[in-house]
């Protein structure tokens, strides 16, 4: 039996097929920050792809729509110390809105499926795409009357953001433009983050992973600590509690200094980028508050965390 999504995909694929054989859209105008270089550009005009529509999937793979007409693949390389995935896709994401497409999918590395989603859609060759398996963005889309479809892909290396863009649609159809776009915006993750914190009164920070006995955040940008920079320097009367936690490995008097300590890497993270140390406080609770149970890899994984709390009661 077919599952859902997979009848979701096919359905998608057909009308997406019957359309794109046809129609004729206007060119879409894609805003890049100004140091943007393009490194690779081919147009196969007979050709297929496969659109991912949802996350990978465990015993069946990533969800496709597979579509045939013209496909152009293009990629791009941008520079620029602390600049994040979020940063470069966010605008590109509310100019495909504006332009009346319709975001199909989205999904950020954890939510995507990670590597097996990564080996599971096609990726342009190195050098011109580079994918960090625990940095990266995806979205699919499709014009309002179907006649254009495309994926982005967004990863980071260092310092360097990758950008990839494949559609597919009709023969003859003006082509994907670039104009400039010299300043970013907040990481598209701030809406989750914020939302929840401001309606729910806390949000695990889910991008945050931890080894065993590790407080390590790593070197580069963390996005959702680069949304929670966003909100609390727009707003300069909230504050916020990291609170840390760990899986059940170890003694609790340890565990809690752990905990402690992860936390305090979260807050030192934006104390760094600008927020006021009066606006966040750190500690911990070792592992007496698990999100799941200790007594699985996954669950441990889980339970080793850093949460934000809204303490602002007004």
């Amino acid at each position: 039996m077919m599952s859902t999504t997979r009848k979701r995909a096919s359905r998608l694929g057909a009308c997406l097929a019957a359309v794109l054989i046809s129609s004729q859209t206007a060119a879409l105008d894609l805003a890049l920050p100004t140091s943007a270089r393009e490194t690779v550009s081919r147009t196969s005009p007979s050709d297929s792809y496969d659109l991912p529509i949802g996350a990978w999937v465990e015993g069946s793979g990533v969800p496709v729509a597979s579509l045939d007409g013209e496909v152009r693949r293009k990629a791009w390389r941008i520079p620029g110390v602390g600049i994040t995935t979020g940063q470069v896709l966010g605008p590109i994401r509310e100019q495909l809105i504006s332009d009346g497409f319709d975001i199909i999918f989205e999904c950020t590395a954890q939510s995507c499926g990670g590597f097996d989603f990564r080996f599971g859609v096609e990726v342009l060759r190195a050098p011109n795409m580079y994918v960090d398996l625990s940095d990266y963005r995806f979205l699919s889309a499709k014009s309002d009357d179907a006649s254009e479809a495309l994926s982005v892909m967004v990863s980071r290396d260092n310092d360097t953001v990758f950008l990839q863009l494949i559609e597919v649609g009709p023969s003859g159809r003006p082509s994907v433009t670039i104009s400039n776009a010299p300043s970013v915006r907040v990481p598209e993750t701030a809406g989750d983050v914020v939302s929840t914190l401001e309606n729910v009164g806390h949000v695990v920070l889910a991008d945050l992973e931890f080894a065993s006995g590790s407080a390590a955040l790593g070197d580069g940008p963390v996005q959702s600590l680069d949304a929670v920079v966003a909100y609390l320097i727009a707003n300069p009367t909230r504050q916020i509690t990291f609170v840390g936690h760990t899986d059940a490995t170890g003694s609790l008097e340890g565990n809690i200094a752990l905990s402690r300590r992860r936390a305090e890497a979260a807050r030192s993270y934006v104390i760094a980028r600008g927020v006021s140390e009066g606006q966040v406080a750190a500690d911990g609770v070792g592992f007496l508050s698990p999100r799941a149970t200790n007594l699985t890899a996954a669950g441990r994984e889980a339970n080793r965390r850093v949460e934000a709390v809204l303490i602002s009661v007004e």
